[in-house]
């Protein structure tokens, strides 16, 4: 009997270490096959690009880093952004978008609004707390807590904005030298909200600006661009985008259904973005909104220069995830939109395999030049219409 006891203790030990080394492991691996970098880099950047780009403010509509089990104040080798790679790239503004639902195989065509979720699953494996296990509202409110976390331990090189003032004071501060980066929390969906109109205060009291109304599943708030059958706008969509627009917050359609997309028009007379797409007519696929409702998006609020697009990094959205090719989508959205309606949009670290990280973003600029854009035009797609739409919708 006590053989077969040692016997047990050793076995169980022995599971409890596979376990360990599993969840230690597993994350890790994880991440590397869902957020690749699919080049060695070596991009041509020309001294012109490299001069123009140490002295462009940079600012990027969307991360879902605080997804992943890594620190962000630590270099990785592995995903797309953390802060010494921010630096690197001479970003002053990331939003930190958080990810709380999201389906297997991340379907553009149409997922049901039962399919299985993938980020109950990696918030387990991740060993994050139990409480957000079985809650949506619960999950937004660790990831902003990570970035919280992140600036308290970051000696003042990560900052949380929440207002117009916030951003002046930090490109004030970048302007004296000091090194440091915005950080800015976004939601991907508005599924934390739970159906309860409470929960956008306490969202906003956790740091929350940037508020995403779909991601992959029709919701409460109304139909998915990935959902099933177009719908639009729910009367408690309708309740939380007249939230929105009066708690000056940013209202992002990225993911949203054109139904969403058009009623939202209607609805409202604010700047509007799309934070990470394409172009319809430059790669033609249901990821990327038609042209003319592009249009009329960028066209919205008007009064305080109209809406932006993030024009993102990865192939699905560009048809060519290299710099040449971002550069030529960013071109024509520029052509299609004007100068003054295009930004950037990555989606790092958002299960995208992109050819370039954020430490290599002056590539991006070198690629912007090659397409025959001015440095006037760079400027402002490369920040300058970000912080447009933030200041006139922060207040």
């Amino acid at each position: 009997m006590r053989t077969f006891g040692k016997w047990l203790g050793r076995l169980l030990l022995t599971l409890a270490v596979a376990v360990a080394a599993f969840l230690i492991v597993a994350p890790g691996h994880v991440e590397r096959s869902r957020n690749a970098i699919t080049s060695e880099g070596g991009f041509p950047v020309s001294d012109v690009a490299r001069r123009l780009h140490g002295d462009l403010v940079i600012g990027d509509w969307h991360a879902d880093t605080l997804l992943w089990k890594r620190d962000v104040l630590d270099r990785a080798d592995r995903g797309h952004v953390d802060l010494p790679r921010l630096i690197e790239g001479n970003v002053a503004l990331q939003v930190f978008t958080a990810v709380t639902k999201s389906p297997a195989g991340q379907n553009y065509e149409e997922n049901s609004a039962d399919a299985r979720d993938n980020i109950t699953l990696l918030a387990v494996g991740q060993l994050w707390p139990a409480r957000t296990w079985d809650s949506i509202f619960e999950r937004a409110v660790y990831q902003a807590e990570r970035l919280q976390k992140a600036e308290a331990d970051s000696g003042g090189q990560l900052r949380i904005l929440r207002s117009s003032a916030d951003i002046d004071a930090l490109l004030a501060d970048r302007d004296a030298g000091q090194t440091v980066v915005g950080g800015m929390l976004g939601i991907e969906g508005a599924h934390p909200l739970e159906g309860d109109i409470a929960n956008l205060q306490r969202l906003q009291d956790e740091g929350y600006r940037v508020i995403g109304l779909q991601h992959f599943f029709d919701n409460a708030l109304g139909g998915s661009l990935h959902g099933i059958g177009n719908k639009g706008l729910t009367d408690f969509g309708r309740e939380v985008v007249s939230a929105i627009t009066e708690r000056n917050l940013v209202l992002d359609l990225a993911h949203s259904s054109p139904k969403v997309a058009e009623e939202v028009i209607a609805l409202t007379d604010i700047p509007l973005i799309v934070s990470h797409t394409g172009i319809y007519g430059n790669c033609p696929v249901k990821r990327n909104y038609e042209d003319a409702l592009m249009q009329a998006i960028v066209a919205n609020g008007a009064a305080d220069g109209g809406g932006v697009v993030g024009i993102g990094y990865w192939a699905d959205v560009t048809c060519d995830d290299s710099p040449a090719g971002v550069a030529k989508t960013v071109k024509a959205a520029v052509d299609l939109l004007g100068e003054d309606h295009v930004s950037l949009g990555s989606d790092y670290d958002g299960s995208v395999a992109t050819a370039f990280d954020t430490s290599q973003l002056v590539a991006l600029t070198h690629a912007l030049i090659e397409v025959g854009l001015s440095e006037a035009q760079i400027r402002k797609v490369m920040g300058e219409n970000m912080l447009r739409v933030l200041k006139a919708r922060l207040g």
